[in-house]
């Protein structure tokens, strides 16, 4: 696969970019059309949880190169990293090894794998399909996406006998731990074949974890069946799940509402719609993280090259009211790159406080003060629903804007083309792979990233300037003065403002607590019920 390829598919497999955006993949795993969503089995069978994702399954499958909400959800009850992390505290835990790193500072870790462990097909897991899955990690000619949340600090991985393996760091790197989660270990003798990748992206899923993937059809459902041999720390506790995907939401709040209810859990609930459900008896709670709107300026056309007109449309946006009237009281105004709920959290040195006087004043400094923009925007529902707000405040400030939602699809097409645009309005969710401050940055941070490349700012001296101090605080050890680095380079995210949050929102998650129990809502796309039971 070559390096280009997997960079679009960073953009245009992830729940990042809204992840409802329809993609058409060949699907070299499945064969016919469609099945009937219900064709798993009725919502009432007691050993089956239905579940509702708003968001496509017809994108990647394949662990090392997907950003998909659906496929990433769906991966974490397949797949087992050598560690994995509870998808809510995030707290890492042994799965395919035996016990977690006891010196978080050193620059070698050795894993024992678990006694026992097969692979869906009755295969041993060994050694060499660690091995298998960290070389095509660190592969600089796939370039996979999650390479590029080791390629900095992991050096290598050896096989040291058929249940042994040990990882060489670069550097001490503390965060390594609840990473590795990131890493799903895949079968060397599955996907070691001819043009088994494509059939991975397509929908081919051999893991070792509880569940195993047993139908996929893309645009209606994927189903999943309990794994009779696995032996790990999360075994399933349902024989069979099947998961719908349905990305518009009228019909996504109606599988899970109502007497006739096919559901018992759904994500993805409108803001809208909270109250309804609440009132027919459902929970309905939300997970508040770094899920927010961004606005992305295209710094090779003027006037968006002047860092104060980009600082202007920033302070010129009523955020409250986007958060009252759009999100329903479901938001934060952003006051750093990561919301205010992280660790590393702290009010950045330019804080984008609601102020259009002083974006005025900026405008007319920098001799911009007719402006008009045309800002595109992905499709995403709950997006949408923010960009009146966006227009009417430039409005109010003089600037003549001309809104452009569209598929995310179509939009970063453009972007891969490199056609002209002025400013982009897209949704984003590092969580997917984790908390850490230096992966949620890399994600859109980072030399050579597509990102950088859309918003023209690769290679210039400023953004030069902030990979530096991003790389030294990678390497640095100890905690806090990582955390100080990196709320100095936050600081310079924040005032360059070229791919900058206007707002973190809650993800809403509605269940059915007369149906299914021990479920948690998550602040990041998808769902995870390994510790969900039907009641």
């Amino acid at each position: 696969m070559s390096s280009e390829f997997s960079r679009r598919d960073f953009l245009r497999y992830s729940g990042a970019t809204g992840a409802a955006a329809i993609i058409a993949s060949t699907l070299a795993a499945c064969s016919g059309g469609p099945a009937s969503t219900g064709s798993v089995g009725a919502g009432s069978n007691k050993d089956l949880i239905t579940a509702v994702i708003g968001y496509g399954n017809d994108q990647s499958w394949d662990p090392t190169q997907t950003a998909s909400a659906f496929a990433m959800a769906g991966i974490n009850h397949i797949y087992e990293g050598l560690l994995d992390t509870d998808p809510i505290t995030r707290e890492p835990y042994a799965a395919l090894a035996t016990a977690l790193p006891t010196d978080a500072n050193a620059t070698a870790w050795t894993f024992t794998l678990r006694e026992g462990a097969k692979w869906h097909d009755g295969k041993p897991v060994t050694a060499d399909d660690v091995v298998f899955t960290f070389e095509r990690i660190l592969d600089p000619e796939a370039n996979v996406l999650v390479g590029n949340f080791f390629r900095s600090w992991l050096r290598e991985v050896k096989k040291v006998d058929d249940r042994t393996v040990e990882l060489t760091f670069k550097y001490a790197f503390p965060d390594a731990a609840p990473r590795l989660t990131i890493a799903k270990i895949m079968p060397k003798h599955v996907f070691g074949q001819q043009g088994a990748w494509d059939q991975a992206k397509g929908g081919k899923a051999v893991g070792s974890g509880p569940y195993k993937l047993v139908q996929h059809n893309p645009k209606s459902n994927t189903a999943f069946e309990a794994f009779a041999d696995y032996n790990g720390p999360r075994p399933a506790t349902v024989q069979k799940m099947n998961w719908l995907t349905i990305v518009d939401a009228a019909a996504r709040v109606a599988k899970i509402s109502g007497g006739s209810a096919e559901a018992q859990i759904a994500d993805n609930i409108p803001y809208a719609n909270v109250d309804q459900l609440k009132q027919q008896g459902l929970t309905v709670e939300g997970g508040a993280g770094m899920n927010h709107m961004f606005l992305m300026f295209n710094t090779a056309t003027k006037p968006f090259d002047d860092v104060r007109v980009r600082q202007a449309l920033h302070y010129a946006i009523d955020k409250q009211k986007m958060i009252d009237v759009a999100l329903k009281g479901h938001g934060t105004a952003s006051s750093s790159f990561l919301n205010e709920g992280h660790p590393d959290h702290k009010r950045a040195s330019v804080v984008y406080d609601y102020d259009p006087d002083k974006a005025k004043a900026l405008l007319k400094e920098a001799g911009a003060d007719n402006l008009t923009v045309n800002l595109m925007a992905v499709n995403v529902s709950w997006l949408a629903d923010c960009l009146p707000t966006i227009a009417a405040s430039w409005e109010a400030i003089g600037v003549k804007t001309t809104l452009e939602p569209q598929d995310t699809a179509a939009l970063f097409t453009k972007m891969d083309q490199f056609q002209d645009y002025q400013v982009v309005a897209a949704a984003s969710n590092p969580n997917q792979f984790g908390m850490d401050a230096d992966l949620i940055l890399r994600y859109n941070f980072v030399e050579g990233g597509l990102w950088m490349k859309y918003a023209h700012f690769d290679g210039s001296k400023d953004a030069k300037a902030l990979f530096k101090l991003m790389d030294e605080a990678t390497q640095e050890p100890d905690k806090a003065a990582k955390t100080t680095k990196v709320q100095k380079y936050l600081d310079v995210i924040a005032e360059q403002a070229v791919l900058y949050p206007v707002v973190h929102t809650e993800l809403m998650t509605a269940w059915d607590p007369k149906k299914i129990s021990g479920v948690r809502a998550q602040a990041y796309p998808g769902i995870n019920v390994l510790q969900a039971k039907r009641t």
